[in-house]
């Protein structure tokens, strides 16, 4: 029975929706684990599928797509509040957020919420300092405390019933963009043939392959941002920079930086430091999409510095 309701959760998190005792919390939930494993496993469908390069030029845009949506919306705004828009600009930057396969915006706002209150002690819930790098960077999403929002880490953000729908059925836009990918190269396959791809194939690439590769470079900033690179700022973690993970993160990577003041919009705080989502931002800016963006001060930049 337990079971059934585990799978149940997988398109309704509400479903027999019960407290996690403590001790339990950091048991694997197995059964809900599932899709994440088959998210990566049917990857391997490539072997079928094969390539081209409309497929290849989908899974990055999708890629760098999401990944924007991630450190823009989720981090950005959702977690830390760092500029303002209008509500129905919230309501799609949450679902375009929600494409990313990355839960619910609530569940993530809360999630890293609590971890910039815990950065690197024991109860932070994704330390490579305290849980090691495996850990930190996949392993604690899949046990049963983290499966769960705290909707008191976020009031600001539940009180939108549109946010707690998507956080509630968090499967329901991934599986839209999936069968919209495997629509999409089944009409072009039969339009235009030429391209040399087909609905399975853009399925794979689009949705499988950019999601996995997506995943884990946002888990890179749990993991590798807090092992590698330069500390310019004297914080209470070991968060560091750097300009790899800042490149693949559209920013992300200036995470000590970050750490230093989270509040700001702008993770890259000087002009050498790419920060591309913040670019992005300040043009949705720049168009009245976005506003009151929370700026980085001279003395801020400096006071701190190790």
């Amino acid at each position: 029975m337990k079971s059934w309701v585990a799978i149940a959760r997988w398109f309704d998190n509400s479903v027999g929706a019960q407290p996690v005792s403590e001790s339990e919390a950091l048991d694997i939930d197995w059964v809900r684990s599932i899709p994440f494993v088959m998210l990566h496993l049917t990857c391997f469908a490539v072997i079928w599928v094969g390539w081209s390069w409309t497929a290849v030029l989908v899974a990055v845009s999708l890629y760098f797509l999401r990944m924007f949506a991630i450190t823009g919306f989720y981090h950005r705004y959702f977690s830390h509040r760092s500029f303002e828009t209008s509500r129905w600009a919230q309501f799609l930057f949450a679902v375009w957020g929600n494409s990313a396969v990355q839960k619910g915006p609530l569940w993530w706002a809360a999630h890293h919420r609590h971890h910039h209150r815990h950065s690197d002690k024991e109860t932070d819930i994704h330390s490579p300092h305290t849980s090691g790098f495996f850990w930190s960077h996949i392993g604690w999403i899949t046990c049963k405390g983290n499966f769960t929002t705290n909707l008191k880490a976020v009031p600001d953000l539940a009180k939108f019933p549109e946010l707690r729908f998507l956080d509630r059925f968090e499967t329901m836009v991934p599986i839209l963009l999936a069968a919209s990918l495997f629509g999409l190269g089944s009409l072009l396959q039969s339009l235009a043939p030429q391209l040399g791809t087909s609905g399975p194939q853009l399925l794979i690439w689009g949705f499988f392959i950019s999601t996995i590769v997506l995943f884990h470079g946002t888990s890179t900033i749990n993991s590798l941002a807090h092992l590698m690179g330069n500390k310019r700022y004297r914080t209470s973690d070991e968060s560091r920079n750097s300009l790899f993970l800042a490149l693949i993160t559209l920013g992300e990577g200036w995470h000590n930086n970050h750490h230093h003041f989270s509040a700001s919009v702008r993770q890259g705080f000087y002009w050498w430091e790419i920060d591309i989502t913040y670019y992005v931002l300040y043009l949705f800016s720049r168009i009245g999409l976005i506003w009151n963006l929370t700026p980085v001060s001279e003395a801020t930049r400096n006071i701190g510095r190790v």
